[in-house]
């Protein structure tokens, strides 16, 4: 009985090594858009059946960051200019929105302290990854950190309507612009603004500073 408990946990185990390294190479963009995903390829490479390497690709699809096309296969997700536009402009409406409920909040001595300290820790990941070069690292805190900013507004709308969209973000880099090639560290930085904004510009101010940043009017968005 212990065996046959002790069976599914190392696959599920083993599957979880494959879809860490698997979105790693398409965070990183070493994985581009449109690029089949070939499970048996893939278990060839990593010494593995292509038992964990499916449920690893179907983990990749339910986040957003491939897609699967009957009798085709799985491809790195790949979306239009139109998708892309669509998608930035509904995280401008969620992101102005969050940001001015946070801050006003903060007037009333909200959020909370765990709330802001989830920011912190964010932007201080940021940082951290951009001395280390280390990209996905850093886009992974990316989007955390708007995630943080919706939930610390205490609107319990809005970090479902973030979790909906943001498999879109993570396979549209919207969030994380796969071709920037400017200052990891300045983006970094750029963040370390927009909490300061939410700490102390105003509701008005902040919502127009992160709408800016939803934009791409803030370099580095």
């Amino acid at each position: 009985m212990a065996s046959t408990i002790g069976q599914p946990l190392t696959r599920v185990l083993l599957s979880d090594q494959v879809y860490a390294r698997v979105r790693a190479l398409i965070i990183s963009g070493e994985l581009e858009p449109g690029d089949r995903l070939v499970e048996s390829e893939i278990a060839r490479q990593l010494k593995v059946s292509q038992a964990p390497v499916r449920e690893a690709v179907k983990r990749l699809v339910h986040e957003g960051l491939a897609q699967h096309a009957p009798r085709r296969g799985s491809f790195v997700a790949k979306v239009s200019p139109d998708d892309a536009s669509a998608a930035r402009a509904v995280r401008l409406v969620i992101e102005e929105l969050a940001a001015r409920t946070v801050a006003e909040r903060t007037a009333a001595v909200q959020p909370s302290a765990e709330a802001w300290d989830a920011l912190r820790e964010q932007v201080e990941a940021m940082r951290e990854a951009a001395a280390e070069g280390n990209v996905g690292r850093f886009r992974d805190a990316d989007i955390s950190f708007h995630r943080a900013v919706c939930e610390a507004s205490g609107n319990p709308f809005l970090p479902k309507v973030w979790a909906v969209m943001e498999p879109s973000l993570r396979a549209l880099r919207v969030v994380s612009d796969p071709l920037f090639t400017g200052d990891w560290a300045a983006m970094a930085e750029q963040h370390a603004g927009l909490l300061a904004a939410l700490e102390s510009a105003g509701p008005e101010a902040a919502a127009a500073q992160f709408a800016a940043h939803a934009r791409g009017d803030i370099p580095g968005h």
